[in-house]
């Protein structure tokens, strides 16, 4: 059953496109600086360049979640949303607010704008990801509050079940652990310490429970699978994520000056992370084997698929390569630290997100799902995407590898930038992939733009 307030879903998912859009344009920039290091200076240094390419990846993913909550959560209740207005004046606020902190990187030097924003009355900025601006950081705060009240005070109202309590409990943790970014100690220990309560348990931690009951509602939705089954898998999944994820914490503290003891917790946690994802992967393909219906919107179920692939290589495999602390002690901070990053931030949730909007957008546009002529070309948008990032993972890989072994084990160890000067070759072709990628991102839009053999409403 649809539900009216469910379309206030549909303008958080366009700008979250959007803001994509932007932030993989701005990683082409930052590919092409690593090997022509005059490129755009002055106008984009490179500092400001990675700054808006990171905070564009957390805003549109942030988009991407608000979205597919307000879409999920009267679904899940069985009632409209509490606010519809708030939704949309929240949408605004939070819209122009990401905007202009964007717009104050590019136009003035970072110090100037800590000066103007009043980084003087409480210190949050140059923190890597948490550079926003003192009013910018209290707006998120506001727009997050707001929004958690309105699903809130929908869930009271209507009914509640596993999925979207997993939900709330994830987007809540977000929201308490987003509060660390407020507090920054003068000792440098201390602030690393806490700076990982808001950075790792995000995305490490409580996006693991938004991203398994998105997972979860759209197998619902698509195969037919009784809840109760469903439901016992995300039990399972939500329980190792928290265990593994939270101790896990411990593989950042290794060379901060913490105490020696978190090398073997951080080693031993760390190294039980890939389990939730490899169950979330054993998950989503055992739902679609046990499908009771065909559903027409097979690109959502492929997103569905691989996103469970995905994010146990990008945050399962790639992340067990360096995580304990022997290996670490090598590959801490090279670019096999990026290659990391770079497929497990797509693995697990840019795919959970573009599932959720390949999901929902035709519903919300009035039909079950897209035409044959626009889920063929969003696959293909799939595929050169999922390509494209498998092989700017590997050359960044090979690049960490070069650089561990030129720069830190060699016998005749080489300086950082002669280092960076051997492996240009890597850099090159992992530019080249996110050409790719963009290309795979352009044709994912173009696809909701194709019509043809419109399917029947749903």
């Amino acid at each position: 059953m649809q539900y009216k307030s469910q379309a206030v879903a549909k303008p958080y998912f366009i700008a979250a496109i959007g803001l994509f859009v932007g932030q993989i344009l701005f990683g082409l920039i930052l590919g092409l600086q690593y090997v022509l290091g005059d490129f755009l200076f002055p106008a984009i240094p490179f500092n400001v360049a990675r700054m808006v390419h990171t905070n564009l990846l957390i805003v549109w993913l942030l988009f991407g979640f608000m979205g597919g909550a307000y879409y999920m959560i009267p679904e899940e209740s069985e009632t409209e949303l509490f606010s519809p207005k708030l939704a949309l004046i929240l949408f605004w606020t939070f819209l122009v607010a990401g905007a202009l902190t964007i717009v104050g990187y590019l136009a003035v030097p970072y110090a100037t704008l800590a000066e103007m924003t009043g980084n003087n009355l409480l210190e949050t900025m140059g923190r890597e990801f948490l550079e926003q601006p003192l009013p910018t950081k209290l707006g998120i705060v506001v727009v997050v509050l707001g929004f958690l009240f309105n699903l809130t005070m929908t869930m009271l109202k209507g009914k509640k079940t596993a999925i979207s309590m997993v939900l709330m409990i994830g987007l809540w943790g977000l929201a308490v652990f987003f509060l660390f970014s407020f507090y920054n100690p003068v000792n440098v220990v201390l602030d690393k310490f806490f700076w990982w309560w808001t950075v790792h348990l995000w995305v490490e931690g409580v996006w693991e429970l938004i991203l398994g009951s998105f997972l979860a509602f759209v197998l619902i939705k698509t195969t037919g699978v009784d809840r109760e089954v469903i439901e016992k898998w995300l039990y399972v999944i939500v329980t190792l994520t928290l265990i593994t994820g939270i101790i896990g914490t411990g593989h950042h503290y290794f060379w901060i000056g913490t105490p020696e003891y978190w090398q073997w917790w951080g080693s031993i946690f760390s190294a039980l992370e890939p389990i939730p994802f490899f169950a979330m992967t054993v998950f989503a393909f055992n739902m679609v084997n046990r499908r009771r219906r065909e559903h027409p919107n097979k690109a959502a179920v492929l997103w569905a698929l691989g996103t469970g692939v995905m994010a146990f290589l990008g945050a399962g495999v790639w992340g067990f390569l360096h995580t304990l602390a022997p290996v670490n002690y090598y590959t801490h901070g090279t670019q096999i630290t990026a290659a990391h990053g770079h497929m497990a931030f797509y693995g697990a949730y840019v795919m959970v997100v573009l599932m959720m909007i390949s999901y929902a957008m035709p519903i919300l546009r009035g039909r079950a799902a897209n035409s044959n002529k626009s889920q063929v070309l969003e696959m293909w948008a799939f595929w050169l995407m999922t390509i494209a990032m498998t092989f700017i993972t590997l050359f960044l890989t090979a690049a960490g590898i070069l650089q561990v072994w030129l720069q830190r084990v060699s016998d005749t160890p080489l300086p950082f930038m002669v280092a960076q000067e051997k492996i240009a070759l890597f850099y090159w072709m992992r530019e080249w992939a996110g050409v790719a990628f963009l290309i795979g991102l352009v044709i994912y839009i173009l696809s909701f733009f194709v019509g043809g053999d419109e399917k029947e409403a749903a």
